[in-house]
């Protein structure tokens, strides 16, 4: 069982001490140290004030925080949480994460969603219907860029010819594909490297526009349904990474975290197959952060 988190930037306005190059340095530094396998970073370029009002988040770009992060860090892996793929053309997403790849020394995996918020993808210029179908053909398109030359495209919404993008990664880095439904996991089956669902009751579900799951039992038939979705493409389930947040234990950071709970709840996400748990953090001080991430490595990682 490996481990991962998001920078906890979650509030809107946030925390002056985690937005800047300190917070973001000391924060890494700090994970690796712990025995933390993965952080990343959130993807909201164009948030509205509405959403931010309702509940929302400020954000660093995913690709510049990730970057300064890997100069600061020798180990730890960096999985975005996630890169919303219709918001920017695929060969400059392939370019951004090559280049990550290359520098941080093979510690990019490249994790992606279709996103839900309409007047960001307003903002951003992207037709909202339409980034399922972005989503398809731009997987199409990363994949073919980081591992040939003179590659050609012709889809719906992308035409290229003879396109050679170097330096390439040296092996091709893994794509997860984020969401909680079907559509999600046939994209994993047909040719993904993860899967990396999230915890959502119906409320908020509905306005992620995705499939509730609010329990191990919903994850459990989910895998399930992975797992045939994978023998009827007649690929090894067992390869694909599958990542969740442990529901039991409470919260990190907080008076009402139980570590043995917690450790039980990570046998039970073992047991149905997952393999890294998306642990979540406290958002509101630099200082909370890392104590909360000290305190996990001491409590959970040394004695997972």
């Amino acid at each position: 069982m490996r481990f991962a988190f998001t920078y906890p930037i979650i509030t809107h306005p946030c925390d002056p001490g985690l937005a800047s190059p300190q917070g973001v340095t000391a924060v890494a530094r700090a994970a690796e140290a712990a025995g933390f396998g993965a952080m990343g970073f959130t993807d909201h370029p164009a948030p509205t004030q509405r959403w931010l009002d309702a509940g929302g988040h400020d954000s660093l770009d995913p690709f510049v925080a990730m970057g300064f992060a890997a100069a600061h860090t020798r180990t730890i892996r960096f999985i975005p949480n996630i890169v919303v793929l219709p918001y920017r053309n695929p060969f400059v997403v392939a370019k951004s994460g090559a280049t990550l790849d290359l520098l941080s020394g093979g510690r990019f995996t490249l994790a992606v969603g279709v996103g839900y918020l309409k007047g960001e993808f307003a903002a951003l210029g992207v037709d909202f219907e339409e980034r399922t179908a972005l989503v398809d053909e731009s997987l199409d398109v990363i994949r073919a860029i980081w591992t040939g030359d003179d590659v050609s495209f012709q889809g719906r919404h992308f035409n290229a010819r003879g396109i050679t993008a170097h330096p390439r990664p040296a092996a091709r880095p893994p794509i997860w594909i984020g969401g909680n439904t079907g559509k999600a996991r046939q994209r994993v089956a047909t040719g993904g490297d993860g899967w990396a669902p999230f915890a959502a009751p119906a409320g908020l579900a509905r306005t992620a526009r995705t499939a509730a799951m609010d329990s191990l039992e919903a994850l459990g038939a989910g895998i399930d349904d992975l797992k045939r979705r994978c023998d009827e493409a007649d690929r090894d389930w067992s390869a694909i990474d599958i990542c969740f947040s442990n529901l039991a234990g409470g919260r990190v950071g907080y008076h009402d975290f139980e570590p043995a709970a917690y450790l039980d709840g990570l046998a039970q996400l073992a047991e149905v197959g997952v393999s890294w748990v998306q642990v979540a953090l406290p958002g509101d001080s630099l200082a909370h952060a890392i104590e909360a991430i000290e305190h996990f490595g001491d409590a959970v990682i040394a004695k997972s």
